[in-house]
């Protein structure tokens, strides 16, 4: 199996969106954002011609980068608990096992999804890396998703996806 992760674009200002008095997870990307997302997902079709399932976080700007790709791709994303910021490497990972695809994408957050790399990527957890926001990578496996059992394939910047 191979996973494409990607981080989701860019939201608004944090401290601007707590003055409406609604929850963070409902902050949506920046319309700059949305069109830097929509170049990234033509770039990764490139070197990612497509996609079994495309899953996401339900945070609200998870979602909209999901859509965008989901439209790239004519796949419809869908939420998946799992990819919350806050969600257990190990409930990820049974999640995708259940998962009949050999092409999984997921969309999620920062510093939970350079975490869960580390995590699947080596036994000790010692492994590090920063996706930036629209930044992806692809990890493969020989066979579902566990701890320490992934190979990174690639890690690209937002701007070399844009630039493809």
């Amino acid at each position: 199996m191979y996973v494409l992760i990607v981080r989701h674009g860019q939201a608004g200002s944090r401290e601007e969106f707590a003055r409406t008095g609604q929850p963070d997870d409902l902050r949506p990307l920046t319309e700059s954002g949305a069109r830097k997302i929509h170049r990234i997902a033509r770039g990764l079709r490139r070197i990612v011609p497509r996609i079994d399932v495309l899953a996401t976080s339900p945070l609200t700007r998870a979602r909209q980068t999901a859509e965008i790709l989901g439209e790239a791709y004519g796949i419809d994303p869908v939420d998946a608990n799992e990819l919350v910021p806050d969600a257990s490497f190990a409930q990820f990972a049974r999640w995708a096992k259940s998962i009949d695809a050999s092409q999984l994408a997921i969309v999620g957050h920062e510093p939970h999804l350079s975490a869960l790399v580390a995590w699947l990527v080596s036994k000790d957890g010692s492994a590090s890396l920063v996706l930036k926001k629209g930044g992806a990578c692809m990890i493969e496996f020989d066979g579902a998703p566990r701890r320490g059992t992934g190979a990174l394939r690639w890690l690209m910047t937002p701007g070399a996806l844009r630039r493809l």
